[in-house]
């Protein structure tokens, strides 16, 4: 797995997400294509602005064919098929955040050797930027902003490609594993339990089952 193929694999899985968050949010044709190219390449924008390489670059007529070739296929997608396929918008996420972490960090390796502190910014970015202005244009809380773990995953990227761990087996574990956790910590909501997430007398609810009956009773927190 090269810095080519991670491009790739990130380009065509975070266009898929915008556009499954377009469908969602019953965007037009229109509304699709918008979101997957700015999901696509917002990401990339960003890291090529911080680490001072020409946005040009990211004009390939190549990658640009595949990404518009990726939304004209889920627009012409049935109805029915969407309504399944928009369940994986978690997958394409997830798989673009690793695939755009790595190849971040792997861009600000080149042009400014091993600089790790511009390595985690460029990975940071690249990794979540597109996410991020996707979240913001379809009017929704950013997933990066509520989660930790995106900016966990995006540093680790960053150690694993400052540590030299580039060969394509090494480069395919690290997406699988970041892929995992970053699933499975929106799944089960894994945080990092710090003061500032927990508020004095904060209300919840728990389920009571009674039967076939259930009801929500409001419980205090104690700080």
């Amino acid at each position: 797995m090269s810095w080519i193929v991670l491009h790739f694999i990130g380009i065509i899985s975070y266009a898929a997400s915008g556009a499954f968050v377009a469908l969602e949010a019953e965007y037009s044709f229109v509304g699709v294509y918008a979101l997957g190219l700015t999901t696509a390449f917002g990401g990339g924008i960003v890291r090529n602005l911080i680490i001072g390489v020409p946005i040009s670059e990211l004009w390939d007529h190549s990658i640009i064919l595949t990404v518009l070739i990726t939304l004209t296929f889920i627009v012409l997608l049935p109805l029915k098929w969407i309504n399944h396929w928009k369940r994986w918008s978690l997958f394409f996420d997830s798989i673009g955040l690793a695939s755009f972490a790595l190849q971040g960090a792997m861009s600000a390796q080149k042009v400014f050797s091993n600089d790790l502190g511009v390595m985690v910014l460029a990975s940071m970015f690249t990794g979540v930027g597109g996410g991020m202005i996707r979240d913001i244009i379809a009017a929704r809380k950013p997933l990066a902003l509520k989660e930790e773990i995106h900016a966990i995953l995006t540093i680790l990227c960053a150690i694993c490609i400052w540590l030299g761990w580039n060969t394509p087996i090494q480069l395919t574990l690290i997406v699988l594993i970041v892929m995992a956790l970053r699933m499975s910590a929106i799944r089960y909501q894994w945080r990092l339990h710090l003061p500032c997430n927990h508020k004095k007398g904060r209300k919840s609810q728990i389920r009571i089952s009674l039967g076939r009956k259930s009801i929500e009773k409001p419980i205090y927190e104690k700080s």
